[in-house]
């Protein structure tokens, strides 16, 4: 069995932001070489996400008012953590939209449904948060 591990690095200049990280995973397999296995993408920070959904700016916008209306970013003090730090609401939104995807690698390539594309969701930004990419197989 072969594996392989990279670290996807992000900077994002807003403090929330949806980024398609599929291109970039799917060169992580094709550099990795495995042909059949699992992929595992995880968000290595807990105020960022890894979650697959549409590519569609709309649905990108309800995502944005969904998890808002769930867990608003103001006013800071409705948040008992908020004390050093002003971000309960990230935490929250990365509770629900989750921490990892794992992808089967079928014939060396993602095994996506029809619309399906990965995602790297920041509800924290401007500053350096990473990603990692782990795939293990033959």
């Amino acid at each position: 069995m072969k594996t392989y591990r990279r670290e996807l690095w992000f900077e994002t200049r807003q403090r929330r932001e949806l980024i398609n990280i599929t291109g970039t995973v799917a060169e992580c397999l094709r550099e990795s070489g495995i042909r059949e296995g699992l992929l595992l993408c995880n968000a290595m920070h807990i105020t960022a996400s890894v979650f697959i959904n549409d590519d569609e700016p709309g649905l990108h916008h309800d995502f944005e008012m969904w998890l808002e209306g769930l867990a608003p970013e103001k006013p800071y003090s409705r948040y008992r953590h908020n004390g050093y730090e002003d971000n309960a609401d990230a935490h929250l939104k990365r509770t629900i939209m989750g921490r990892e995807v794992v992808v089967a690698v079928t014939d060396g390539k993602l095994d996506l449904g029809p619309w399906e594309q990965i995602f790297y969701g920041e509800f924290d930004g401007k500053r350096r948060k990473r990603v990692l990419v782990k795939i293990i197989g033959e």
